[in-house]
């Protein structure tokens, strides 16, 4: 692991403080959390772009109609069938 050290004002310390102690984690563990979250965010948001830019062509969206039939047949009671 590697180890981040950075600044914050007071008013978002003492805030920090209080989730803290609400949720009874540690201040580096809701940091971290708080870190990934907002990096799994902006990685959404360059797929977003990544995807717009360079939609899907036809060959690649054959299959997309097939997702929507669902389940061909209920075979649930078939469960006792085997004995």
């Amino acid at each position: 692991m590697t180890m981040f050290s950075f600044r914050v004002d007071e008013e978002e310390a003492a805030a920090t403080q209080c989730w803290v102690e609400r949720l009874g984690v540690d201040r580096s563990h809701l940091l971290r959390e708080a870190l990934h979250r907002h990096l799994v965010r902006l990685r959404a948001e360059d797929d977003i772009k990544a995807w717009t830019a360079n939609p899907p062509t036809d060959e690649e969206q054959a299959l997309a109609e097939i997702s929507d039939w669902g389940p061909a047949e209920d075979w649930s009671d078939w469960a006792d069938a085997a004995g």
